[in-house]
């Protein structure tokens, strides 16, 4: 074979395994890109760090996460690395399996106040108009969810309560505009959120109710990596909840 018929034979080649490469490639999901936002502010000028986790530009669902415990995420650059607390929390270390096409969420502290939440609610507005916002919160976090259940009533799409505390037996969710979910595990250990008094917001109110179960519990029934965190069915859990959000259109 003559030198030019060769070089010819070898462009071909490359070319077919460069369009190879980038077909298996553009055939690979997106990955969630994890970034520190610090556009939300409040009145006064001070940041509301937040912590976005999006596949896409135009997410559909944007679900705010208040972590249980203190809820202080706190997310920050430090040497040039994003970090944050609270990493093993359910639903911060669920968001995998919550991010894709359609869902994006927002991690940032746990917050009972109106100021903090609205500062955070008018950033994501801006940034994704028509987007429908959920708040979800786990264990003490849903102390927040439910005091600002009603300043949220008609601004947010609706609230999700995980794990949650057993005053939820008092929540009443017909009293507000919005969707209200309540989940929990059916063997949750934690004595303070036990899974009788989620049972009893739902057949007192008719709340809507995801019961989960199955799993691993390990160590304190109280903290992540028990039943009380859904340790071994995150996925699970997180499709049950996001098929509940797509049923809300």
């Amino acid at each position: 074979m003559k030198l030019a018929a060769r070089e010819r034979l070898a462009a071909v080649k490359t070319a077919l395994a460069l369009s190879l490469v980038a077909s298996v490639l553009a055939a690979q999901p997106c990955r969630a890109a994890e970034e520190l936002i610090t556009s939300a502010h409040y009145p006064s000028g001070e940041q509301v760090p937040y912590i976005l986790d999006s596949e896409g530009s135009l997410p559909r669902y944007v679900i705010i996460l208040f972590p249980g415990g203190s809820g202080t995420v706190d997310p920050r650059m430090e040497n040039g690395k994003l970090v944050y607390g609270f990493r093993g929390n359910f639903l911060l270390r669920s968001r995998k399996f919550i991010v894709d096409g359609q869902f994006a969420t927002v991690t940032t502290n746990t917050t009972q106040s109106q100021e903090r939440i609205q500062a955070v609610l008018d950033d994501i507005e801006t940034r994704f108009p028509g987007a429908k916002i959920y708040l979800m919160g786990t264990s003490s976090g849903t102390h927040a969810t439910m005091a600002l259940a009603g300043y949220l009533s008609d601004r947010i799409a609706g609230e999700i309560h995980t794990s949650s505390l057993n005053k939820i037996y008092e929540f009443d969710a017909r009293k507000y505009k919005n969707r209200q979910l309540v989940v929990h595990h059916r063997n949750d250990g934690c004595y303070l959120t036990l899974f009788g008094p989620a049972k009893e917001s739902h057949d007192r109110y008719g709340n809507d109710f995801i019961v989960m179960e199955g799993g691993v519990a390990v160590g304190d029934p109280c903290e992540a990596f028990a039943y009380h965190g859904y340790n071994g069915i995150e996925r699970e859990t997180v499709d049950a909840i996001k098929k509940w959000i797509l049923q809300g259109g």
